[in-house]
């Protein structure tokens, strides 16, 4: 990964059962194609940050999704992504993260989506800290890196994204920039 003014190796995901961290799942010319892709998209201001939805809503609110919530098939310029997936998600949503901003520590919804779930990030990276009980993960996010979630990982660990404006990988302090990340699932 290239910092400002440094290299730090590629972080060692966590011993968590069920996780899979996978850097550089997509090249710099595919991420600039995918976020070009994403502005040119309508943006819903539905929460503290910004978020688009494909292939089915999700109901913030209700905590659920469905049948009426289907928007249609994932649209082609997701596919390059979706194909590379060792599962078929039809569903994927698109969250923009600023400095300051994150999200807190949950476990994607259970009754709503299938055993495993992947996360793409693009622009900038970021700590994801993951929970179960008194243990506690820290795994920091490159850009073009993709994490998936299933088993252990999936169900017993919460993870989150900390609200603030850096992160420290290594003893090194990483400023935060624009980050998008597309969580990719199955609708059961």
């Amino acid at each position: 990964m290239t910092g400002l003014l440094f290299d730090i190796p590629a972080p060692a995901a966590p011993d968590i059962p069920g996780l899979q961290y996978l850097p550089d799942f997509i090249t710099e010319d595919e991420e600039k194609a995918l976020v070009e892709d994403i502005d040119q998209r309508p943006w819903l201001n539905d929460l503290k940050r910004r978020v688009q939805h494909y292939g089915y809503k999700y109901d913030y609110k209700a905590r659920t999704v469905t049948d009426d919530s289907y928007l249609g098939p994932l649209p082609g310029w997701l596919m390059p992504i979706t194909q590379k997936l060792s599962f078929k998600p039809d569903q994927t949503i698109v969250n923009e993260y600023f400095p300051g901003q994150g999200i807190s520590a949950h476990v994607d919804c259970v009754p709503c989506f299938g055993d495993t779930i992947a996360s793409l990030s693009l622009g900038s990276g970021a700590v994801m800290q993951f929970t179960n009980g008194q243990e506690k993960h820290d795994l920091y996010l490159e850009p073009r890196s993709l994490i998936i979630l299933s088993g252990p990982a999936r169900y017993e660990w919460t993870h989150a994204i900390p609200t603030r404006k850096s992160d420290v990988v290594d003893g090194l302090k990483i400023e935060r920039g624009r980050r998008i990340s597309l969580t990719f699932r199955t609708v059961i």
